[in-house]
């Protein structure tokens, strides 16, 4: 009769113990579940600033290169400011007529440089622009980075309740 109680509180132990690693493996079902879930929202956010970011980088280029154009232009213009400046020189003009020339110039001269210094400003907002997206997305692969070791921890906890089982069944 006492080995009969002893082989009775042994399957009870045993039943219960089984119980409560069937509850640990819904637990850690649950967590590997929203884990993964983390992770493709953390990957679809990642792929979302991925193209927004090459979507700035190219604007940025189109920016750079439209700033080379313009200080083409710049330079073009400044070359024809030149030619323009002898050319006045060598003209034997009426006084009147030459001044109003160099006023317009001057005008011409003065947009320009504000031309420029816009030119310069957007280059520098766009500058930075990038170097927040930058910010961001070191961010989010920090958060990428650390959703993924919780994925692996749990995963490694799930295998090792997964050896536990195994064990005790040996």
């Amino acid at each position: 009769c006492l080995r009969a109680d002893n082989s009775v509180r042994k399957r009870i132990e045993l039943e219960n113990g089984v119980s409560s690693n069937e509850e640990s493996i819904d637990n850690l079902d649950k967590q590997l579940s929203e884990a993964k879930i983390t992770l493709s929202d953390s990957e679809s956010k990642f792929e979302d600033i991925s193209r927004k970011m090459a979507t700035l980088e190219s604007d940025a280029a189109r920016g750079n290169e439209r700033a080379e154009g313009a200080e083409q232009k710049i330079m073009d213009i400044e070359e024809e400011l030149k030619v323009v400046g002898q050319n006045l020189q060598t003209l034997e003009v009426g006084e009147e007529k030459t001044i109003k020339r160099e006023e317009k110039s001057q005008e011409e001269i003065l947009d320009l440089v504000y031309k420029l210094k816009r030119s310069e400003y957007r280059g520098e907002q766009a500058e930075m622009n990038i170097q927040r997206i930058n910010v961001r997305i070191d961010q989010v692969e920090e958060d990428l980075l650390g959703e993924k070791m919780k994925i692996k921890r749990v995963s490694d906890e799930l295998n090792q309740t997964f050896d536990d089982m195994l064990n005790l069944g040996a």
